[in-house]
This record gives structure tokens, C-alpha cells and sequence, in this order.
């Protein structure tokens, strides 16, 4: 087949390659003329994901994958169009903004040719994919859909620095506006994925048609908002627990022991590109939502929480030295989308703290253009908070941070016995735990 994917980011470009792989031919488009000019010269333009940089090569050198700026080099007799363009959320409203995705949609609706299989896999709220995109790409086009094209929703399922394992590993989930673009979805699939043994799945993994797009857009949205309601639940056990001098880990560890239970681990804060995002674009569809809405609401608080209650460990945080340990949302990804790092600096610079920030994936120059004044260890600091559990915080000494008059471990990623002696609040601990 010839294959069309439209944005080449951490999951478009993996996908492509996934495509090209299984003997397809490829061609990615996206605006970024940079990160074109880096897939054609077979250079992973992010560095990270496992397997990327040999499957970029092999596609390179076999002539599978081509990348371009330009969607009429793309589209036209594409067999089959993958949009994986990025949705963001407004901060202000919580709202979807479509700007993006619409300028995508536009761009490949000018070029679409009759017999094409279009598949969203960018998380969408429910009803956008039969309501926002087959109208606008018939409007376009002048072609219908369901006669002359076929439009589908196909959420990515993936996690960064695993997406080729993901993609075996989970059920490939389709919804179409017809039958016959579910069928050609389910074909399509099936032909650029394989799948491994799942005993532990109540049916054979693979190609799953869930009997709409609303569905499927709903699957999606349901996977990533009951994680994060899930954590919201954590951490009002944790901050309960730490209250009542019980450690939180040992109870979560003793819930999970029992087959119904799934309880996740608290934290500071919950970032990345989905988690984040995903409930508030289900709320966007479903305002009644009060159980989604309080958990993403709690879990945002939860820097400003922890600095609270640092302060009333320390008194008044005004004039002191404080150090943020991770800029990334998460340990040992190299991303800062939606990290905790944000609200924790400013939570801190609002009592009249002097915030510097430490990451060991980050170059001082990183830190800066991310608008924050680096840290190296061995500088003097009165108060330091782990916002980010990269591997490095776990053997962290105060003889690392000389002065700490305490430690805020918002990840429970410290070692006690090392800690002995110095001030640390853990989240979700009794004792020297918050």
C-alpha cells in the first residue's frame, strides 16, 4: 500500500516507521521543514524511543520512507491517510482547540483522492470525528464519505520509549462512521500491525472494531481519564495518610494484594502530553462529569499543596534558596509537556523563594530557554522538592544539597536510612513524611 502520515512527531514518525516495516510505502508530511529534512537524511530527530534510529535507517536505505512539507506530494492515491496531529487544550477555558487538526484536515481534504481510508488516531472528545472532520473533508474535497472515501477513528494507544512493543502488545481499536470504512479500517490494520499473544484478554488481541467512532474516541478518553482519577484517589489517601502518621505505600501495597484493587501511586504532579489533557477533553463533551472533573482539579493542586505544607514546617519560604529537582514531567523521558515543575517554581516564587531548577537530562542552556535559572549539585539551598523520580534523585545525599534545612520528596523516591538525621517530608508518609 502507499501511506500517508500527516505529522511526523514521537507517535507519527514511529507509526510510519511501523508501516514501513511491514513493506509499505510511506510518505510523512508535517510543517516542521527541519524534521523533514532530518527523517530524509535518516537522523532521529528525537532521540529516546527504542528501536527508532535503526528502523529510521533500514526504511531510509530500502526506499519505504520519504518525508515532505508538501500534503500534494502525500495525499493524492494515498491508500490510506493517518492524521496523528497534535490537540491541545485551552488553560484558560478547558476547551479543545482544533486549530491545528483543522489546518491538517483542510490541507489533506484539498488533495484527497477517491478510495481513501482517512484514520484519526490524534484523542478526540466524543462525536468529533462524524461531526467535525467527515463534514469538513466532504465540504473540501467535494467527495462523500462513505461512497467516494472512507473516515475512521483509531486512537494511538502508545507510550513514549516503547511505542514498537506497544504496538504489539495492545488491541488495535477501530470505529468507523459505516460498515464498510470499519471493514477497510480492520483490513488496513491488520496488514501494517501485528499483534502478540494476550492469554490474559477475553478475546484474541488484535484488530478490535468497537461498532463506532464514538465509541472508540470514547475507549480512549475512558482509558486515560480513569488514571488520572486513579492517582486523584491516591493522593487524597496520601495527604490523609501522611496526616495520620501511616505510610500510604505500605496500604496501597496491601489494597493491590487483592485481585480487585488497582490503586496507583501519588505524587506531586501529573504530567505529560495525555493525562493531563484527556479528562478535560472528556469534560468537554460531558460537563456533568463531577468525578472527573475533582480529580483533575486535586491533582493540580497538588504542587501548591506540598509547598503549603513546607512552608509550615519552615515558616516563611521569603528569601530562601530553593532548588526543584526534575523539569521533566516524568523520569527519564526528556519532556517537560504539562510538568509538575511549572506549578511547583511558582507555587515557590509566590512566597518569595529563589527558584533554581535541577534535571540531569537537561543542559544548563536547556533550563534557561525553559525559563528557569539552573542548579548544580553542591550549591548552597535551603529547601529542595523532587518533582520529577529519575533514577539519579534515588541515591540522592544531603551532602549533595549542602545546607538543606529540608527535603520535600514529592515522588517517594528517597532513601530514609541515607536521609536519617535531615528534615524530609515524603508524600504520603506519617512521621517525617507529609
Amino acid at each position: 500500500m502507499r501511506i500517508a502520515v500527516v505529522a511526523l512527531g514521537k507517535i507519527g514518525l514511529p507509526l510510519a516507521l511501523q508501516f514501513a516495516g511491514r513493506g509499505h510505502d510511506v510518505v510523512g508530511v508535517d510543517v516542521n521543514s527541519d524534521l523533514v529534512d532530518m527523517v530524509n537524511r535518516g537522523v532521529e530527530p528525537f532521540p529516546g524511543e527504542a528501536q527508532l534510529q535503526e528502523r529510521l535507517t533500514a526504511a531510509i536505505a530500502a526506499g519505504r520512507l520519504h518525508a515532505t512539507t508538501d500534503y500534494s506530494e502525500a495525499i493524492p492515491a494515498a491508500d490510506a491517510v493517518i492524521v496523528v496531529v497534535p490537540l491541545f487544550v485551552n488553560e484558560e477555558t478547558a476547551e479543545p482547540e482544533f486549530g491545528w487538526m483543522d489546518q491538517a484536515t483542510t490541507a489533506l481534504a484539498e488533495h484527497l483522492t477517491p478510495g481513501t481510508l482517512v484514520s484519526y488516531e490524534t484523542t478526540l472528545p466524543v462525536g468529533v470525528t462524524r461531526g467535525r472532520w467527515k463534514p469538513m473533508i466532504e465540504r473540501i474535497s467535494g467527495l462523500t464519505e462513505g461512497d467516494d472515501f472512507h473516515v475512521v477513528f483509531s486512537p494511538e494507544r502508545v507510550f513514549s520509549g516503547r511505542i514498537f512493543a506497544d504496538l504489539r502488545k495492545y488491541p488495535k481499536l477501530i470505529g468507523g462512521l459505516s460498515e464498510e470504512g470499519a471493514r477497510r479500517a480492520v483490513e488496513f490494520y491488520e496488514a501494517v500491525l501485528e499483534f502478540d499473544e494476550r492469554p490474559d484478554l477475553a478475546r484474541a488481541n488484535g484488530v478490535w472494531d468497537l461498532g463506532s467512532a464514538e465509541a472508540a474516541e470514547m475507549a480512549k478518553l475512558a482509558e486515560t481519564t480513569y488514571r488520572d482519577v486513579n492517582i486523584g484517589l491516591a493522593n487524597q489517601f496520601a495527604l490523609f495518610a501522611g496526616a495520620n502518621g501511616i505510610d500510604v505505600y505500605q496500604v496501597i501495597e496491601a489494597c493491590n494484594s487483592q485481585v480487585f484493587s488497582h490503586i496507583h501511586r501519588p505524587g506531586i504532579a501529573v504530567g505529560g502530553h495525555c493525562i493531563p489533557v484527556y479528562p478535560k477533553l472528556y469534560l468537554s463533551t460531558d460537563p456533568d462529569a463531577d468525578i472527573v472533573r475533582t480529580a483533575r482539579e486535586f491533582n493540580e493542586s497538588m504542587p501548591e499543596r506540598l509547598v503549603a505544607q513546607a512552608e509550615g514546617v519552615l515558616g516563611d519560604l521569603a528569601g530562601l534558596q530553593a532548588v526543584v529537582l526534575g523539569a521533566a514531567y516524568r523520569g527519564g523521558v526528556k519532556e517537560t509537556a504539562f510538568s509538575g515543575v511549572f506549578p511547583t517554581v511558582a507555587a515557590l516564587e509566590k512566597r518569595g523563594a529563589s527558584v533554581r531548577v535541577h534535571d540531569p537530562l537537561y543542559t544548563d542552556e536547556e533550563l534557561q530557554r525553559l525559563g528557569f535559572a539552573p542548579y548544580a549539585l553542591g550549591g548552597d539551598v535551603d529547601i529542595a522538592i523532587i518533582q520529577t523520580d529519575h533514577a539519579a534523585y534515588r541515591e540522592l545525599a544531603p551532602e549533595q544539597l549542602p545546607g538543606i534545612k529540608l527535603l520535600v520528596d514529592g515522588r517517594a523516591a528517597t532513601d530514609s536510612a541515607i536521609w536519617k538525621g535531615t528534615p524530609r517530608l515524603v508524600v504520603g508518609t506519617g512521621g517525617s513524611g507529609l
